[in-house]
């Protein structure tokens, strides 16, 4: 799991990583002065480009600045990022885009907001990069942005209309154009004279984007500056006649109307396209959603246009051409400018509004990928999303529509963009509510989804009530035997396992196998998803032989199928085999299968995804009980900091993870580390579960164990009595965990000089594994070696030895004698330890 990466070397002219950074404006003039100032701004490290007190507006070319900066001093960085950052939710996306070119995981493999972390890490670190920059563009919330800016080594410039970020970082603020810049620029951009170039100047008030569609409409149609300046007159008298409202300068409108005026003479069907893409996001719109869409729309004409490649690739020209929007050819992209987007939508009138992005709710229905599950289709997914919020997509009842933006919420869900997920999830619930009723198929559906974004976070209770409550509806109004009911009620079952009801849980899951295999087919993936579920519950009921039965033939149906399966669904079902191996009593064979899991866990879906994590918690357990401790420790490290940088130390993998390095440092002697660790680990899962779970009692045997060692029986079996008074009530005395307590406790007693009553508590302890487990038993062979000692004490040397040698009989046909418990056990003749290790749910 240890990754090692060499630091790259530097070059001389060109970053080593050049990302998503936009073309350079072969037009770009002046801004010297500004320029200065944001490159010795810089070395305070984050700089704000925000545009000037008495200017509200966009259009004075913050982001252009920007992107000139990134160009002109490129050579000074190793990377040179660019993040788009008017979607606060999707920044961490941005961010998880660089994860690959500075070595780490890509986000289509271990989920976006993981990809994110490892890169703030990273940047922090300056490793494998020193010398970077990243530019968030249009950053107008900092409270939601400051913590994903990161720290470190490298420089940030921020673009952002938001005065607020003058009290957070250095700032530099961007005036529109002075008199001689603009007289540059238009001589540059449409070979004005001086005088005219004046002229036209004064009547835009200066300003970059008006006066960049002025020299355009003067380059494209030869207007002369006297014509121009009579039509912007006129044009600018009947918008004041209009009396619209409007944020932006009267000039910035009038030109902005007067080229459109020229387009529509010139090419009327390029207007049509334009008005669509003032319905999506102002980030780039992929050509290819015209292009694989354009028969999804309604208006005839306009599906003539985008359906002729011919025509559409001639409006796209005159578009770009005119000034009224950016094509990147390279990229295949088209962009219009936010204020340009805004004029286009105030021009039209309310229906027409509405009828245009209904149309753009239908060109992305239409582009959009089928498959969330593949992998492969992340990458369209990714190039769609940051248009689903800024068209209003949550407005359209269309079920083409209603079932893309299902979809998106389920792929940021697979590919681990967790908080994003919720965010659409939560917002698609309430307007879906709103319009169609809270109990409409399609809501209940995006709840179901919800419920298994919030259980992957960790939070339990909540997702339990959510599903609860959901799956009564869903009853209610799809039926029992839906599909979608029957995902949502396997779904439920882990919440019952979660909220720690395994009977329950397992009664569920028994019912939904026979259900799944009538109505999705007996080998469908979804069934085997089920049978796996199921596998689980045996476990936690202590029946490892029929949920290694049953993990084994869902590994072997998975490899058997015709139907993709997912790769995450393949490494839940292997890595739970192990597990199931090594709790049957076999560690070496689990060892064996859990490298393997491993191997597949990081070359399929990389090593920070949840589900590998997890396995290799697992196989640090596996190699600890087989024998091998300090293979055991170092990979229970390695798991530990990991999930604690991705999932933070609240999260019940983190502090499952602790619990085993609690438990691995306790078998390397380090008691005092692992006392620590096993005692925040307690906290916590009383924290997420209540005082009153399986998981609690069961951590609190660990920590009575460290107590014992540490020289404090007293306490070691206060803790231990209340443990295992909390797993008799809740699991019954047959339980391996009850069972496993029972055993420390004894310890506890003999330790406080109690010999009887741990003689006593270990018979009875004895006479139950027997009956449960075969004679090989790890825990029963524990328990065998415990009682032998408090046998010997009492005087009763031969029923001592004979209980010895039969210990020696197990140990010899499970882990050889030579194994560390055997020869602690049988050689030494030290009492064995049994601790607890939470098994994922």
């Amino acid at each position: 799991m240890t990754e090692s990466r060499q630091r790259p070397v530097r070059t001389a002219r060109t970053p080593e990583v050049w990302g998503r950074v936009p073309s350079r404006n072969v037009n770009f003039t002046g801004r010297s002065a500004l320029l200065e100032r944001l490159h010795e701004g810089l070395s305070r490290k984050v700089t704000a480009v925000v545009p000037h007190a008495l200017h509200g507006m966009g259009g004075v070319g913050k982001t252009l600045l920007a992107v000139e900066y990134a160009h002109r001093y490129k050579s000074e960085y190793d990377v040179v990022w660019w993040i788009p950052a008017d979607q606060p939710i999707l920044v961490k996306s941005s961010l998880a885009g660089l994860a690959p070119h500075l070595g780490l995981q890509a986000a289509t493999r271990g989920g976006a907001e993981d990809a994110a972390d490892a890169v703030l890490d990273a940047l922090r670190r300056g490793e494998p990069y020193d010398r970077w920059l990243l530019i968030f563009d249009n950053a107008d919330q900092p409270e939601e942005i400051k913590s994903l800016v990161p720290q470190g080594p490298g420089q940030v410039i921020i673009t952002s209309r938001n005065h607020r970020w003058q009290g957070i970082v250095s700032t530099v603020a961007v005036d529109v154009f002075s008199r001689e810049e603009s007289i540059a620029f238009l001589s540059t951009r449409a070979s004005l004279s001086e005088r005219d170039a004046d002229r036209l100047a004064e009547e835009l008030g200066d300003l970059p984007l008006a006066l960049e569609q002025a020299g355009a409409l003067h380059r494209e149609t030869g207007i002369s500056v006297d014509d121009y300046l009579e039509a912007l007159k006129e044009q600018t008298s009947t918008l004041l006649g209009e009396n619209k409202p409007s944020e932006y300068p009267m000039s910035m409108t009038a030109a902005w109307a007067l080229s459109v005026t020229q387009l529509r003479s010139k090419l009327p069907e390029a207007v049509d396209v334009l008005r669509c893409c003032a319905f999506f996001g102002p980030e780039p719109i992929p050509r290819d959603v015209f292009r694989l869409a354009g028969h999804e729309v309604t208006d005839p004409e306009l599906g003539e246009i985008l359906g002729d490649t011919i025509r559409l690739t001639r409006a796209i020209r005159e578009l770009g051409r005119f000034a009224l929007a950016t094509i990147d050819s390279q990229a295949r992209t088209i962009q219009v400018h936010r204020l340009v987007q805004a004029l286009l939508r105030d021009e039209l009138e309310e229906d027409e509004r509405a009828r245009y992005r209904h149309e753009v709710h239908l060109l992305l229905a239409g582009a959009a990928p089928k498959s969330p599950d593949d992998r492969a289709s992340w990458s369209r997914y990714d190039e769609l999303i940051a248009h689903i919020l800024p068209s209003d997509l949550a407005d359209c009842s269309e079920p083409a529509v209603r079932s893309t933006v299902r979809d998106i919420v389920y792929y940021l869900y697979r590919s681990g963009n967790y908080e994003s997920a919720r965010s659409f999830a939560d917002r698609f619930v309430t307007r879906w509510s709103e319009v169609s009723g809270p109990d409409h198929p399609d809501v209940l559906i995006v709840r179901r989804h919800l419920g298994g974004i919030i259980r992957e976070l960790g939070e339990y209770q909540a997702a339990y009530e959510l599903d609860s409550a959901t799956l009564a509806k869903m009853t209610d109004v799809l039926g029992a035997e839906d599909r979608e009911t029957l995902v949502l009620s396997s779904g439920f079952a882990a919440d019952l396992r979660a909220v720690g009801d395994w009977s329950a849980a397992r009664q569920l899951d028994e019912r939904l196998r026979d259900q799944h295999a009538r109505v999705f087919g007996e080998e469908a993936v979804p069934t085997l998803r089920v049978m796996n579920n199921l596998a689980i519950d045996y476990c936690l009921s202590s029946e490892y032989v029929k949920a290694r039965n049953l993990y084994e033939f869902v590994h072997r149906k998975q490899s058997q199928s015709r139907t993709p399966v997912g790769e995450a669904d393949v490494l839940n079902a292997w890595s739970g085999l192990a597990r199931a191996v090594r709790l049957d009593g076999d560690a070496l064979e689990a060892v064996a299968l859990g490298e393997d899991a491993l191997a597949f866990g990081v070359n399929e879906l990389d090593a920070e995804h949840l589900w590998t994590l997890r396995t290799a918690r697992d196989l640090s357990i596996a190699r600890r009980r087989a024998g091998d401790l300090d293979a055991s420790l170092e990979l229970a490290m390695d798991v530990h900091t990991r999930l604690q940088r991705i999932m933070g130390d609240h999260h019940p993998d983190t502090v499952a993870a602790a619990s085993n390095l609690s438990n691995a440092l306790r078998s390397a002697g380090d008691l005092d580390d692992a006392h620590d660790i096993a005692v925040q680990a307690l906290t916590r899962y009383q924290a997420l579960y209540g005082e009153d779970h399986p998981y609690v009692h069961g951590c609190a045997t660990n920590l009575a164990i460290l107590q014992r060692l540490r020289g404090d029986a007293e306490a070691a079996r206060n803790t231990d009595e209340a443990a295992l008074a909390g797993l008799d009530n809740l699991l019954g005395r047959d339980h391996h965990y009850s069972l496993a307590c029972a055993v420390n406790l004894a310890s506890d007693l003999a330790a406080l000089g109690r010999v009887e009553e741990a003689r006593e508590l270990g018979r009875d302890t004895l006479e139950r594994l027997r009956r449960l487990f075969k004679s090989s038993y790890p825990l029963l062979l524990a328990c065998m070696t415990n009682h032998a000692l408090d046998v010997a004490a009492s005087g009763f040397t031969t029923e001592a030895e004979e209980l010895m040698e039969e210990a020696r009989r197990g140990y010899a046909g499970s882990m050889t004698v030579d194994h560390p418990d055997a020869r602690l056990a049988l050689v030494e003749r030290v009492r064995m330890n049994c601790d607890f290790d939470p098994p994922p749910i």
